[in-house]
């Protein structure tokens, strides 16, 4: 139910790049409050990545909570190479010792190529009645390369963990986000971010729904 809900009003928002395609939630949590949340955002493109986790960083910091940006916390040297379980299990204990309880994990987990009907062609045309009238309408197929748009789709999974004591590594919520062509990388992130922030408020999670006071009458 949570789901539809969140969908008809993401299409309440307009024309966006980003769409959540599955939402799931423990159903062991009601409620989950963070104090200090650590924003990871998985991706070569440095300049990508710094824009997308300041961007988040703000949100955060409008509802007065504390949030770091992973690119500030690690260095160079900690993404260029590959980290084992053990070397992981350090830094989560490290950022226990620095009170953080929960980390909120962004990456990029496949893509697809699709390809569409040019928009003008793409309406069927019931007025059509003979053969001939049918060819010269849709003849274009033959010689216009542009015929058919070819997109492409970005899967993207948005993770929140808690790294509470004696709940490391738990699972609170994921996200599944599908980005349709992204050629506007700013509206990209923002459509992105504000999909997620929209969900985890529907949920209850870190933000919150913003509840109005109704009045009846009989």
């Amino acid at each position: 139910m949570k789901k539809l809900i969140i969908l008809m009003a993401l299409a309440l928002i307009g024309c966006s790049s980003a769409s959540l395609v599955t939402n799931w939630k423990n159903p062991e949590i009601v409620l989950f409050d963070a104090n200090k949340v650590l924003i990871v955002g998985m991706t070569s493109n440095t300049e990508a990545r710094a824009q997308f986790e300041e961007k988040l960083q703000d949100e955060f910091s409008k509802r007065n909570i504390e949030a770091f940006k992973s690119i500030d916390l690690f260095d160079v040297e900690f993404t260029s190479s590959e980290k084992s379980e053990e070397e992981l299990s350090e830094v989560e204990q490290q950022l226990l010792n620095k009170d953080f309880d929960a980390i909120l994990f962004t990456k990029i987990i496949g893509s697809e190529n699709k390809e569409t009907f040019r928009k003008r062609m793409s309406k069927m045309d019931w007025s059509l009645n003979s053969f001939n009238e049918d060819y010269l309408e849709h003849q274009p197929i033959f010689y216009e390369e542009d015929y058919y748009e070819e997109f492409t789709i970005y899967h993207a999974e948005t993770s929140l963990y808690c790294i509470c004591v004696g709940k490391e590594r738990e699972l609170i919520w994921r996200g599944n986000i599908d980005i349709t062509d992204p050629v506007n990388i700013d509206k990209t992130i923002d459509d992105y971010i504000k999909l997620v922030v929209f969900a985890l408020k529907e949920q209850d999670l870190i933000f919150r729904k913003e509840y109005r006071d109704e009045i009846t009458s009989l």
